[in-house]
């Protein structure tokens, strides 16, 4: 795939930009990463070349000097919000950081669970966290934030919170997602500490919305796209513009939380360090797109991906169609359509021409490769087969698997386990193709080809199964289903 972000040159000048940002303050500072700070798959994918762990390769030569800080939204455990790209909880996510951020030497001194009103969820989950050892406090919900500054900053606001002990001069702070109340904690800790007798400070290392690119830039938009859930809109920073003469973009909640900020650090050190939201920011990684128009073009195709995946949400009731219609208006901002999605296209053609259910890959060497629904595969275990014999130079007309080995699956499946869809899954297919390539070398030579499926573009016409769903993800594929179910 094409790349588009000089990775190397990130690591470098974002390292160097965090160490003159500490050199600024005194005994502590508090740096807030928004996004994520390990696999960010979001930025990965509109910037290819960013490597997923950036952050962490980077963070990891200061480890002697930092900890770790994860936050969680009471309001998140209490819905079991997932985080899309793992399939996993934002609850379970906080333990898989942990333990990923251990195992790399990391110190992870706490877990904080903000916007807490006595759910009963969150109770329970800081019982679970401190039983298996580990410190876990609460930040409440403050009526009004972030307007309120008067309440906000005072011994019923912040101060009602639980002070957050640390031990190292730099806190970075961190979560599973979007929302969760990171920067909250961190000015919170910062009036804590000021009580205390500590001068600290804050910074915020974003990625994005990219600050000196434009508002409507697409890889800005796909950010807006990937917050919809939240209503984040991008905006030019009014704080930055007055202070520099300078268009910078920023967004929403950190424009709105800019007056606690600053208030916070008015009465810390009588005056506040920065001029904007913007000045918070340590972001350089709009110095590092080495192909704008590859990073533009991921970024469009990132916005669609958002909008299927939104469809497929309101399909399965887990959300109202204003996420939806926001994402839908994006897209006209970006000047793109479901069209500009060649996968969707080649998928909907077959579908038409079958009468079938229907789906279709894009290979690294630009060629569709389409699929449909038979008696004994579904539509994403045969785009597997066709895509892997393509890549392989097999001919279509050889059978990869043997309609007598499929039919006793297929009866274990439904006479058996009391399955209603005999057809084979994704995994079903693998595992077959595994047994027979020990003897059948076309099967070997196809499995060998799997690798050449991460970052290729997959569209269903109808939503797959949850296990179809993992083994695309796991395969590194990037999927999109049109929000009708199987039926």
């Amino acid at each position: 795939m094409k790349q588009g972000f000089d990775n190397d040159k990130y690591l470098k000048i974002q390292s160097e930009h965090i160490k003159e940002r500490i050199a600024q303050f005194g005994d502590k500072l508090y740096l807030e990463f928004g996004g994520k700070l390990y696999d960010d798959n979001h930025a990965s994918r509109v910037l290819p070349g960013f490597h997923p762990d950036s952050k962490l390769q980077m963070l990891l030569q200061l480890k002697d000097d930092y900890e770790i800080i994860i936050v969680i939204s009471a309001a998140d455990i209490e819905r079991n919000k997932m985080r899309s790209d793992l399939g996993i909880t934002y609850d379970m996510d906080v333990l898989r950081l942990r333990e990923e951020f251990e195992k790399r030497g990391l110190l992870v001194g706490s877990v904080v669970i903000t916007h807490y009103n006595g759910q009963a969820s969150a109770k329970a989950y800081r019982d679970r966290l401190r039983r298996m050892g580990i410190k876990a406090y609460y930040h409440y919900t403050i009526e009004g934030y972030p307007n309120n500054v008067a309440l906000i900053d005072s011994d019923e606001g912040f101060g009602k919170n639980d002070y957050v002990e640390t031990s190292r001069p730099l806190v970075m702070v961190t979560a599973p997602g979007p929302g969760s109340g990171k920067m909250a904690v961190c000015l919170s800790q910062l009036y804590q500490e000021h009580k205390r007798g500590i001068k600290a400070g804050y910074a915020k290392f974003e990625t994005f919305p990219i600050w000196n690119i434009s508002l409507k830039h697409p890889v800005n938009i796909a950010y807006e796209a990937a917050t919809a859930d939240l209503n984040d809109i991008n905006m030019i920073d009014p704080f930055h513009l007055e202070a520099y003469g300078q268009t910078a973009v920023n967004y929403n909640r950190d424009i709105e939380i800019f007056p606690v900020l600053e208030a916070l650090f008015e009465g810390i050190y009588g005056k506040n360090p920065y001029k904007s939201p913007t000045d918070m920011g340590v972001n350089m990684a709009g110095y590092c797109m080495s192909d704008e128009e590859v990073c533009r073009q991921a970024a469009k195709d990132e916005i669609i991906r958002r909008y299927y995946a939104a469809l497929n949400k309101m399909a399965d009731g887990d959300t109202n169609d204003a996420e939806v219609n926001k994402i839908a208006l994006l897209m006209k901002q970006a000047g793109i359509s479901t069209e500009d999605r060649k996968t969707t296209v080649a998928a909907a053609k077959r579908k038409e021409q079958s009468g079938v259910a229907s789906s279709a890959i894009e290979l690294p060497d630009g060629t569709i490769i389409t699929a449909e629904t038979s008696p004994l595969l579904g539509p994403s275990a045969a785009l597997i087969i066709n895509a892997t014999k393509y890549l392989a130079g097999i001919s279509h007309e050889v059978k990869l698997l043997p309609q007598e080995m499929i039919e006793p699956i297929q009866k274990t499946k439904v006479t058996y386990l009391h399955g209603h869809n005999p057809r084979l899954h994704t995994d079903e297919v693998l595992v077959a193709l595994s047994i027979l390539s020990s003897h059948d070398v076309n099967c070997r030579k196809a499995l060998e080809k799997l690798p050449l499926l991460n970052g290729c573009q997959v569209h269903s016409t109808v939503m797959l199964s949850e296990v179809d769903q993992k083994i695309f993800k796991k395969l590194g594929v990037m999927l999109t289903c049109d929000p009708i179910k199987k039926k």
